[in-house]
């Protein structure tokens, strides 16, 4: 059995995690952390599991394999080095951290500690994304040449996210950190490295974080992609647009078309089988411990998507295109 330790309920991803983890027949959530011990005495009821409110004290717990690491993304790193030192195995919420220097000094703990590692980018097993990805690995979009992803909700206007979602010192930013991270990630499975960024940020109901925002980032295939999100938009559909040279791909909501040159057929075609789904990050994360199957979403990945991230802010604040 496989005995993990919540670290923190601050993210709103939280309670889906130790869900997924309290159903799995071979993990258990066994305690929780959290940096408010309030917050946390009141989870460790809710999970009926022991609230530690030492940090240092649950990680040299011998009913601790691994932590699943929920706290502000400004106490990642303070967080990960411990629990890499203590030679726990560690899933994390996006992003890994807020700068690429950080990030590198996290993977340096985790290599070292020979721990396994799984960062969450739940949009990479969705059977919409597997065949837009095997579209374009097929090349039935010839060379690509945009890529649009949009994705959003009115979290801000409507008031359900929490206040401390807006505060810059623990989040790093606003609707591009939070939502924007898959459009993101997205970008770089579809398009490989990027070499620059611009970005344009604002905020409409008075936050301290952008609430509305989009970049333009280049590829080395010179490829363009447009990353859209927003927390002030309301009925948003997720969408994923691919254009070539040969076809074009779309995917809203779930439903895919495809056009292309190189298919002996006229017109728009829905595929008649998407991929299957392929198992929660989380499921990925307790395979890898526990029957060493490959972990897709580990440090490189992790590290690809905050050095978009960190960039993207320094194009914003800084007004100008910024380079990889």
């Amino acid at each position: 059995m496989f005995q993990v330790a919540m670290l923190s309920k601050w993210h709103v991803h939280a309670s889906e995690y130790a869900r997924r983890i309290q159903e799995m027949p071979d993990a258990r959530v066994s305690c929780v952390w959290d940096e408010d011990p309030v917050r946390g005495a009141a989870w460790g009821k809710e999970l009926q599991v022991d609230f530690e409110p030492c940090l240092d004290t649950l990680l040299a717990r011998p009913d601790v394999d691994g932590v699943v690491v929920d706290t502000p993304t400004s106490m990642h790193e303070e967080v990960i080095l411990k629990a890499a030192k203590a030679g726990k195995h560690i899933f994390t919420e996006k992003v890994l951290s807020l700068t690429v220097a950080s990030c590198d000094r996290i993977a340096q703990a985790i290599e070292q500690a020979g721990v396994k590692f799984c960062i969450c980018f739940p949009y990479r097993t969705n059977p919409a994304m597997l065949y837009l990805k095997q579209v374009l690995d097929e090349g039935l979009l010839g060379e690509v040449t945009l890529l649009r992803v949009r994705n959003g909700h009115d979290g801000s206007l409507a008031g359900w996210l929490p206040e401390y979602w807006y505060d810059p010192a623990l989040t790093g930013g606003g609707a591009m950190m939070d939502l924007g991270c898959h459009p993101m990630y997205l970008s770089s499975w579809f398009l490989g490295r990027p070499t620059r960024i611009a970005s344009m940020f604002n905020t409409r109901a008075g936050k301290a974080v952008e609430e509305n925002s989009v970049c333009t980032v280049e590829f080395a295939n010179k490829a363009i992609a447009v990353v859209e999100t927003s927390l002030v938009s309301p009925f948003t559909p997720s969408s994923t647009e691919l254009y070539g040279t040969e076809g074009t791909v779309i995917a809203v909501d779930g439903k895919v078309r495809l056009r292309s040159k190189k298919l002996d057929v006229e017109g728009w075609i829905e595929p008649a089988k998407l991929p299957a789904a392929l198992p929660h990050p989380t499921r990925m994360w307790v395979d890898g411990v526990l029957k060493g199957t490959p972990i897709p979403f580990g440090l490189a990945e992790a590290r690809a998507l905050t050095e978009l991230m960190e960039k993207a802010y320094i194009a914003d604040r800084e007004q100008r295109t910024v380079e990889f």
